[in-house]
């Protein structure tokens, strides 16, 4: 599911994994790393700064507003460099998991940005999203195409 309105990108998807094992890839680099982007520098916690190098020149960075182990991880996001219309800290990813019989919810709500913004986020949540799932189902989800 997918709900995009004016500043709000909204997406679920059901994950055949516990919410702890999904979690381990959401709280530390190198859990991160395996599924969204090429490098990832992490500090998991409050305040901490969160840097995701998704190809060399696409550089997302932001800070962890709040983590709360195997329920939910909130951080500001936005990208290095002159030119990106997000800025680091303009907008706010929180993904939340919550458990369903043998697998887990994950719904992913980025908010803070234009209706523009947000359906070009949209193609990159699409393409990241799955790759979490393949990771945290026990599965390499192969080179991302998108860090060459």
């Amino acid at each position: 599911m997918t709900t995009v309105s004016e500043d709000i990108l909204e997406l679920e998807v059901r994950i055949a994994a516990r919410p702890s094992t999904v979690f381990s890839f959401l709280d530390s680099a190198d859990g991160m790393a395996q599924w969204f982007g090429s490098s990832v520098e992490m500090d998991p916690k409050p305040g901490g700064t969160l840097r995701v190098d998704i190809n060399g020149r696409d550089i997302a960075k932001g800070e962890i507003v709040e983590i709360v182990p195997s329920e939910r991880i909130v951080f500001t996001f936005g990208w290095e460099g002159e030119g990106h219309p997000v800025p680091p800290g303009a907008s706010t990813v929180e993904i939340t998991l919550a458990e369903d019989g043998d697998g887990t919810i994950v719904k992913l709500r980025h908010s803070g940005l234009t209706a523009e913004q947000a359906d070009s986020h949209k193609e990159g949540w699409d393409h990241f999203l799955p790759r979490l799932l393949e990771v945290a189902e026990g599965r390499d989800p192969g080179k991302d195409p998108w860090a060459e």
